[in-house]
């Protein structure tokens, strides 16, 4: 079995820049059509435009996570333009407020928790409805290493995420009599347009050089292939598997 996505459609939330836009044109490289979401409106027909040049069908749909009406019309325009979705890929997610704990106010807590964590959730019931229907289908959350081990002055990043590997444990281990598989991506630091300047900082410089035992971040292509992977038959046999991609970081 390899990992070719041909006939696939695939929904990748955040998908107008940084790892959802990676994983969008890995998935279009491997011949899935798809189904891209994200707030900015702009970027993301750029990345639906881009991934087109694969052979692919790319439609964008701008859609706000933290509005559930959205999401609902997320998925409806979905299945009008193309019958179906065979794989979701729970990308879009904030970093939210950097500050301790204590500090937080409420509308702090809320805005990550409804990105990270709510919205996901949301379009993962609405889609896997019909994955049920046709028993087959593959959800993939993509969290982080920081729902696994806490940072400093990020407690509701790391909160959500933490809970984000836990609903994926839950829908799996529903959904897996109906052939539905639900995985869990967590990424450690990667190079994005929203890190970059951070870790061009002496101070990002130094989090590279001992926390990241391998001394580097990673690049959105060295993670892509992972989401290719649970998204094809390939991983047929996987549901409700966390999965580390981190350079080694959870190691220290």
């Amino acid at each position: 079995m390899g990992r070719d996505l041909q006939g696939t459609v695939a929904l990748v939330t955040g998908a107008s820049r940084g790892l959802g836009r990676a994983f969008a044109l890995a998935l279009a490289e491997a011949g899935a059509d798809l189904v891209l979401a994200a707030r900015s409106v702009d970027d993301l027909q750029l990345a639906a435009d881009d991934a087109a040049k694969h052979g692919v069908r790319a439609q964008a749909f701008p859609t706000d996570l933290r509005d559930g009406g959205q999401i609902d019309a997320l998925v409806e325009g979905a299945m009008r333009a193309f019958g179906r979705i065979d794989v979701l890929v729970n990308n879009a997610g904030i970093a939210g407020a950097e500050k301790p704990a204590l500090d937080l106010a409420r509308p702090e807590w809320e805005e990550a928790l409804a990105v990270n964590l709510l919205g996901p959730a949301l379009l993962a019931r609405a889609v896997a409805r019909g994955m049920v229907e046709r028993r087959h289908g593959r959800i993939i959350n993509v969290a982080s290493i920081a729902g696994l081990a806490p940072v400093s002055r990020l407690g509701p990043y790391c909160v959500s995420k933490a809970a984000l590997i836990q609903l994926t444990r839950v829908l799996a281990l529903e959904l897996a009599r109906h052939n539905v598989q639900v995985n869990a991506l967590c990424p450690g630091y990667f190079r994005t347009p929203m890190n970059e300047a951070f870790f061009a900082t002496p101070k990002g410089q130094a989090v590279v050089q001992h926390a990241i035992p391998m001394q580097r971040l990673g690049d959105p292509k060295e993670l892509a292939p992972m989401v290719v992977f649970l998204a094809s038959e390939a991983s047929s046999f996987m549901t409700g598997s966390v999965v580390v991609v981190d350079g080694g970081q959870t190691l220290v």
